[in-house]
């Protein structure tokens, strides 16, 4: 095992035929890359999650494990890290598995020089412009996606798989309780994905009477069932190039989760009373509040489809586990409706602030969201008392400890938080308020106002 060129972009080889490996390594060594080594999956299973690697080239016949597990380790250690596999001449069947299974592309033996240097920047060029597309939506612009923000490390892990998984094609499946930001997660990962141009598709399957689900997903023709008076294309034909998001996955009817696990696998389906079959290239994002893997023990959602869907998963924890978010999202629900009621200046009395740190919000973030707005509507003056709680809440804010009352302790603790959070995204901006703003998620206003509130320099 051997590594050159430290500086340039690391590739690493995997081959049982160390003759293969030297040859390998000496052509892309003289093109400018660093090339690193490994004879079997185990040894390269290591490099893997130690190196910083550009892109793995892999046999598929290995002594072990083979080049297809090589793919599927890649996919969950390096998403969005190009995989090139080596096939024998005429594995056509060998090729498109391991296509569809993640790779970037294949070449055959006998090996041919160029086109293998071809592939090679073809991959990492495409790599690279992918990384380019999730810096710009996630530090360029100036509010990256609209109600997007956070600042616990809960967030903090789900903006940093979105980085690695946005620009790869791999299922994606999203749980957490309702009202969490589940579709907001889903938006972000087609933001960032080559597929940015084309339609996200959203289709709430809960809201979908069960007879009519197989029709909305994959069309119909005229005549197929009773009221079919014209042909219809489905979801699947709508989101063709793009992310198709499939909310509430758990509700799909199980004869209809058969149908699904074929599209998602062939990529490929028959509308609802057609004999033609049509082809379509898009991703999937699915998300769901339940439990699948007990709906799976009894019996209720297909397991082959569940580990289909659940190729990389994102959990999004409830609100009441995320002050330090709830902080940033009633400031953005703040300024987005205080806007656009025309009372630009609201702010929250600190009872307020006390009675929200205090309640257990099982409608999460999107009862929040109603809950500020109607306020707002409510209120007269720019500050919202506790008065404009709703009934649920405003219980919260008689109740004290030995320590002194819930309102001066909350807030207390809200504060301190918040305080800290802006001085850690000043420092790490070097002062620099507008960035600082944007890490924080919230406006260069916003920002300015707590700067001075908390007398920081």
């Amino acid at each position: 095992m051997a590594a050159f060129h430290e500086n340039s972009h690391l590739i690493l080889v995997v081959d049982d035929d160390p003759n293969i490996c030297a040859v390998l390594q000496g052509q892309l060594v003289r093109e400018g890359f660093s090339c690193i080594t490994a004879s079997d999956v185990d040894q390269a299973e290591r490099i893997i999650v130690k190196e910083d690697l550009a892109s793995v080239i892999t046999d598929f016949k290995m002594p072990g494990r083979s080049g297809m597990d090589l793919i599927d380790l890649c996919r969950r250690e390096k998403p969005g890290m190009p995989v090139i596999m080596i096939t024998a001449y005429g594995d056509v069947d060998i090729a498109v598995q391991a296509m569809k299974a993640g790779a970037y592309d294949f070449i055959t033996k006998p090996l041919d020089e160029t086109e293998l240097l071809n592939v090679v920047r073809k991959a990492l060029n495409e790599a690279e412009g992918n990384r380019n597309l999730v810096s710009t939506f996630f530090e360029d612009s100036e509010e990256p996606f609209p109600g997007f923000v956070g600042a616990s490390p809960a967030f903090a892990d789900i903006i940093n798989t979105i980085k690695k998984i946005g620009p790869t094609d791999s299922s994606v499946l999203i749980t957490g309780e309702t009202g969490v930001g589940k579709e907001l997660v889903a938006r972000a990962l087609h933001m960032t994905s080559k597929r940015i141009k084309k339609p996200f598709i959203k289709v709430n399957c809960a809201a979908i009477p069960e007879t009519l689900v197989e029709s909305e997903l994959f069309g119909h023709e005229k005549g197929a069932f009773t009221g079919a008076v014209v042909s219809k294309p489905g979801r699947f034909e709508l989101a063709d190039g793009g992310t198709l998001f499939l909310d509430e996955i758990g509700e799909v009817p199980l004869h209809v989760q058969v149908k699904l696990l074929t599209a998602l696998q062939d990529h490929s389906f028959e509308r609802v009373g057609g004999i033609s079959t049509l082809n379509v290239d898009l991703r999937i994002v699915a998300a769901t509040n339940r439990d699948l893997a007990a709906d799976i023990e009894e019996g209720r959602f297909r397991s082959d489809l569940y580990y289909r869907l659940n190729v990389v998963p994102i959990h999004v924890p409830p609100l009441r586990s995320r002050i330090e978010d709830m902080d940033l999202q009633i400031n953005y629900f703040l300024e987005k409706f205080g806007e656009r009621h025309g009372r630009p200046n609201v702010s929250l009395a600190p009872e307020v602030m006390a009675a929200f740190a205090a309640y257990q919000w099982p409608g999460n973030v999107r009862e929040l969201e109603n809950i500020v707005e109607r306020m707002i509507l409510l209120s007269e003056g720019d500050v919202l008392g506790p008065e404009l709680l709703p009934a649920e809440i405003g219980q919260t804010e008689q109740v004290t400890s030995d320590s002194g009352s819930l309102t001066d302790t909350v807030d207390g603790l809200a504060a301190a938080t918040e305080k800290q959070m802006i001085m850690n995204a000043l420092k790490k901006t070097g002062n620099n308020r507008t960035k600082a703003a944007e890490l924080l998620g919230v406006s260069r206003r916003t920002l300015q106002n707590k700067i001075k509130k908390y007398e920081l320099k």
